[in-house]
C-alpha cells in the first residue's frame, strides 16, 4: 500500500508535553493543550502554576532566520519594557527547537504568557493605552530594519492579487474591482511623499485578537509572525481597519479612533501625508491578508475559503471600506 506525504499536520498534545518537559526541564505534570491551528499551530503549555505559550510554525512558512530575526526583536522590546510576550530559552539556552513533524521539519517556539484576556470591543481609555504602546514600539524601532520581508506595493498588491486569482476567476465583478482598484493604490503609494514617510519595523497584525488586557487595563501584544520591514504608518492603518471592523457604531467608533491617535501622538507624531495614506493602506492591508489566506490553503483547507466566502470578503469588506474611506 503507497505510503502518502503530509502537506500540514497538527502534532500530538501529549508528544508536545513530553518535547516541553524534556527541552525546558518542566515538572512531570506539565500539560499541552492546542489553542488554535492556522498558518502556526498554538498551545497551552501549563507547568504548575505557570503558564506558557508553545508556536509551531508550519512547513516552509518562516525559514530558521526569519524566526531568529522576530525573536531578536522580542528580546528589543522586553529590554525596553514594552509589554510584549517574548521567548523563552530552554535548558541549553535555545529560543528555537526543530520538530520533525510528518510533513517536514518545523520551528517551534516557547513564549511567555500574555497577562489579561482578548476583549472585541473595548473603552476609549484601552484605545488610548494600545495607541502609545504602538507608538513606544515605533519609536524604538524607527530606522532599524530585520533581516525580513519589505512591505512594499509589489508584496501588498500585486503578490496578493496573484495568490487570490488561483480561487477566483477574473471574470467576476469582485476581482475585476480588486484588479481596477489595484491600479489606484499602487499609484497612491508609489507616488507618495517618500521623504516624510517613517521607514522601520512593523508588526503589520495589531488588532484585538493580537492583544491582551487585564483588568487593570493594562495591555500586552502578541503575535509578531508578520513583523518585518516597512513604513511605520501600515500598523497604523491595520489597526483603524480592524476598528472599522469591530465598532459599527459611527458616532463610538469616531471616539475610539481619535482616542487611539491621542495616545500614539503622546509618544509620536502622525505627519500629514501618513495620514492622508493610511486609508489606503488600510484597502491594501485587506488585499496582503486576503492573498496569504490564499497563499496558505493547506493550512486553511475547510470550508470557508472558496468562491462565496472570497466574494463576500472582497464585496463587502474591502469595497465596503475603500468606500467609505475613499
Amino acid at each position: 500500500m503507497k505510503k502518502f506525504s503530509v502537506t500540514s499536520s497538527i502534532l500530538s498534545s501529549s508528544d508536545l508535553a513530553e518535547f516541553v518537559r524534556e527541552k525546558y526541564a518542566f515538572s512531570p505534570n506539565t500539560t499541552c493543550r492546542l489553542l488554535k491551528a492556522g498558518i502556526n499551530h498554538t498551545y497551552r503549555i501549563d507547568n504548575g502554576d505557570e503558564t506558557f505559550i508553545f508556536r509551531i510554525y508550519s512547513y516552509n512558512w518562516r525559514t530558521k532566520e526569519e524566526i531568529t530575526e522576530e525573536l531578536k526583536l522580542l528580546l528589543l522590546l522586553k529590554q525596553n519594557d514594552i509589554s510584549v510576550s517574548y521567548p523563552i530559552t530552554d535548558k541549553f539556552e535555545n529560543l528555537i527547537n526543530a520538530i520533525d513533524a510528518p510533513e517536514g521539519l518545523r520551528y517551534s517556539v516557547l513564549f511567555s504568557f500574555a497577562k489579561g484576556h482578548k476583549v472585541l470591543n473595548f473603552s476609549k481609555d484601552t484605545h488610548f493605552e494600545i495607541g502609545k504602546l504602538m507608538a513606544k514600539i515605533h519609536k524604538i524601532t524607527k530606522g532599524l530594519e530585520l533581516r525580513r520581508i519589505k512591505y512594499s506595493p509589489e508584496i501588498l498588491l500585486n503578490q496578493s492579487l496573484n495568490h487570490i486569482q488561483h480561487f477566483l476567476s477574473e471574470n467576476t465583478e469582485e476581482m475585476q474591482f480588486l484588479i481596477a482598484t489595484r491600479s489606484v493604490l499602487e499609484k497612491e503609494l508609489l507616488n507618495a511623499n517618500h521623504n516624510v514617510l517613517r521607514n522601520g519595523i512593523v508588526h503589520m497584525d495589531i488588532w484585538f485578537d493580537n492583544l491582551n488586557i487585564s483588568d487593570e487595563n493594562e495591555v500586552t501584544l502578541f503575535d509578531f509572525d508578520f513583523c518585518g520591514n516597512g513604513w511605520l504608518c501600515l500598523d497604523i492603518a491595520y489597526y483603524i481597519l480592524q476598528l472599522y471592523s469591530t465598532e459599527k457604531d459611527e458616532i463610538e467608533r469616531a471616539e475610539k479612533i481619535k482616542a487611539f491617535y491621542k495616545g500614539y501622538e503622546t509618544i509620536e507624531k502622525i505627519n500629514d501625508e501618513e495620514k492622508r495614506l493610511i486609508p489606503f493602506l488600510g484597502v491594501c492591508m485587506y488585499y496582503f491578508y486576503l492573498g496569504v489566506q490564499c497563499n496558505r490553503f493547506e493550512n486553511w483547507s475547510n470550508t470557508f475559503l472558496n468562491e462565496v466566502y472570497l466574494k463576500r470578503f472582497i464585496s463587502v469588506l474591502i469595497k465596503g471600506y475603500y468606500e467609505k474611506k475613499n
